[in-house]
């Protein structure tokens, strides 16, 4: 059998990579909703870049978690 076959369980162990992922960030920021209605166009683009900055740490948690899921996967086919 070569790893996992079941998609629910690839979905599983996927998910729990990636709470271990987060609970091991110092800080981990979330979102922000509240789109900024005044202070002009500057403090709109602070808050586009800032949630943009986090996008891409959520991004990287998730490729993380990816990666060490195939890692795992790939252990499992060793003979």
């Amino acid at each position: 059998m070569s790893g996992l076959t079941d998609p629910a369980d690839r979905r599983r162990r996927l998910h729990e990579l990636l709470l271990a992922l987060i609970a091991r960030q110092e800080k981990l920021e979330l979102m922000d909703g509240d789109v900024p209605g005044s202070g002009g166009t500057a403090e709109q683009a602070r808050w586009l870049d800032r949630n943009r900055r986090r996008l891409q740490c959520y991004q990287a948690l998730v490729r993380t978690a990816v990666t060490l899921d195939a890692l795992l996967d790939a252990e499992q086919d060793v003979p």
